[in-house]
């Protein structure tokens, strides 16, 4: 569908949900609530797509205002058409898989031209920075269970915790099963 809203659009409705706001509040609320985890967010591709929705009717300006030298800014509500584009893109998004062309699994199905010491090495350091992530994520929803906030709203993060958890393990697995040579390896072998 031409007009299908993007996870930034999306990420934008729901803020505008809670209440009219300002871009540069959505993209510090975005920031705030590590939904950049999620979602890539850049100053400018927020404002485009505020602009985008504006322009398909489903959020409209509701205000300006200027703080002190600042430039005016203005301030956006969510329309009716925008609800229901945000439910219906919701509904959307929950139902069915979608292959995102991740730039890893490339990577893997042409590992094979690299030798085996330096595929170890490679996915070796991409389990550690995983692990740092993974810590992270355990740390933000402990603050998050400890503030309260219930599990509806941060439970995103527990699911990118699963998922980074399962694609270390299985980098952990596969460098054991690489070192111990059980995997034939053609670049070591020329």
């Amino acid at each position: 569908m031409a007009n299908a809203l993007n996870p930034l659009a999306v990420s934008v409705l729901g803020l505008l949900q809670e209440r009219p706001m300002h871009p540069y509040e959505m993209y510090q609320l975005l920031l705030e609530r590590h939904e950049d985890e999620l979602v890539k967010i850049r100053p400018g591709s927020l404002y485009h797509t505020v602009e985008r929705m504006a322009g398909l009717g489903h959020v409209r300006a509701c205000g300006t205002a200027r703080s002190g030298n600042r430039p005016e800014r203005t301030t956006y509500e969510i329309t009716s058409t925008g609800r229901a584009a945000l439910r219906w893109r919701l509904l959307e998004m929950l139902n069915a898989p979608v292959n995102e062309y991740p730039q890893f699994p490339v990577a893997l199905g042409e590992s094979h031209n690299l030798s085996s010491d330096q595929v170890i090495n490679q996915l070796t350091e991409r389990a550690s920075m995983l692990d740092a992530e993974i810590t992270k994520a355990r740390e933000l929803i402990g603050q998050a269970r400890d503030r309260g906030v219930p599990e509806l709203y941060w439970f995103a993060a527990d699911y990118l915790l699963t998922v980074k958890t399962a694609e270390r393990d299985w980098i952990l697995n596969l460098t054991h099963r690489m070192e111990r040579r059980e995997l034939e390896w053609p670049s070591d072998s020329k």
